[in-house]
């Protein structure tokens, strides 16, 4: 019978690890700065009329995007990384 060659276990959870906390201070900081964008788009730069919420909704939308993109690359890219990048 052929043997399975399977990484340790800690280095499974690491990976794991690694990915998830790469993948959320991604979205964190997509939503802050889309929030800051749009807020300063809406309120002092006058450029466009969007409520708070709507400025929110925005960054949130932005956000979501940002969390497909990270799944999607960890199937097509490096499994511990959240970018696309192949030598990320």
């Amino acid at each position: 019978m052929s043997e399975l060659n399977l990484p340790p276990a800690e280095t499974v959870v690491k990976t794991a690890r690694t990915y998830a906390v790469d993948l959320i201070e991604r979205i964190i900081w997509t939503f802050l700065g889309a929030a800051g964008a749009v807020a300063l788009a809406a309120g002092p730069a006058d450029m466009l009329s969007a409520s708070f919420w709507e400025s929110v909704a925005v960054a949130g939308i932005a956000a979501v995007v940002t969390l497909v993109k990270g799944v999607v690359a960890r199937a097509v890219g490096a499994k511990n990384s959240a970018s696309s990048a192949p030598s990320v």
